[in-house]
């Protein structure tokens, strides 16, 4: 006589790795040492049919970002595991490196994806410590130490060197989206400008794969009966009584920067 044991006709598991905010070293925001223990838990607990990336992130650190992105291809590889990003708000620059990683994009109508590009924001402070009589001092040995010191006038030759590391690293992003969506992406578009796009027509460039949510998507994919186990980031001790509130106001300051950028 045949038994059925439930246990061994367990539904499909699809692994959700929440991904959200400014992307930047530390113990604020997206970095891959905050992100490494829930993806790697995503790919190996409960032995997932899937897994998909929840994405709502205005960028930041194109370092984090590549070491994120590296993490979740190493990792869909080991355990040929396929990938989905789905995108919120927002996947603009590093976040869009992170939905990249996936082997396919899936947006809202109106999210918000691309932002190909390396932007660096600084101030111009020396009028406003010669106003108050405050004077610079800055003693180096190496004549590149004081590069970009926002307290001193802004040096041709400096702003040079910006260019030169900010293209380098335009180049790799270039690099890593076109590794990723190949002949999805649209020959005469350009794309690499730092534009952005919206719903629909990011899939018709190719920066996107088709609209749609990420339930619905994963249940016809895998079938009604399909199961959800969402990762996110375990927060310290210290985050969880508050008193990490503090830690940066300027990081703070430039987060909501970059969420404004985009309308929200």
């Amino acid at each position: 006589m045949k038994r059925s044991f439930p246990f061994f006709n367990r539904a499909p598991l699809v692994s959700v790795i929440r991904l959200g905010g400014m992307i930047a070293a530390g113990r604020r925001g997206l970095n891959d040492a905050g992100c490494a223990g829930m993806i790697e838990r995503a790919f190996r607990r409960g032995k997932p049919k899937a897994v998909a990336l929840v994405i709502n992130s205005p960028g930041g650190s194109a370092a984090q970002s590549s070491l994120i992105a590296g993490r979740i291809r190493r990792l869909a590889k080991e355990k040929d595991l396929p990938v989905t990003a789905f995108v919120e708000d927002v996947a603009a620059s590093g976040g869009y490196w992170l939905a990249c990683a996936a082997d396919d994009i899936i947006l809202d109508e109106t999210s918000i994806v691309g932002s190909i590009g390396v932007i660096s924001a600084s101030f111009g402070l020396q009028d406003f410590i010669a106003r108050f009589g405050v004077e610079r001092r800055v003693h180096t040995a190496g004549e590149s130490k004081s590069f970009l010191d926002p307290f001193q006038p802004e040096k041709p030759e400096d702003v040079a060197r910006l260019t030169a590391l900010q293209e380098q690293i335009h180049q790799s992003f270039i690099e890593h989206v076109k590794s990723r969506r190949g002949d999805r992406l649209d020959g005469e578009t350009p794309l690499f400008t730092g534009n952005v796009w919206v719903g629909q027509k990011a899939v018709d460039i190719g920066l996107a794969d088709g609209v749609g949510h990420l339930a619905a998507v994963m249940k016809e994919r895998y079938g009604d009966n399909t199961r959800f186990a969402v990762h996110g980031p375990r927060r310290g001790l210290l985050r969880r009584f508050g008193l990490a509130a503090a830690e940066s106001v300027a990081l703070g300051l430039e987060e909501r920067a970059l969420w404004a950028r985009y309308g929200l």
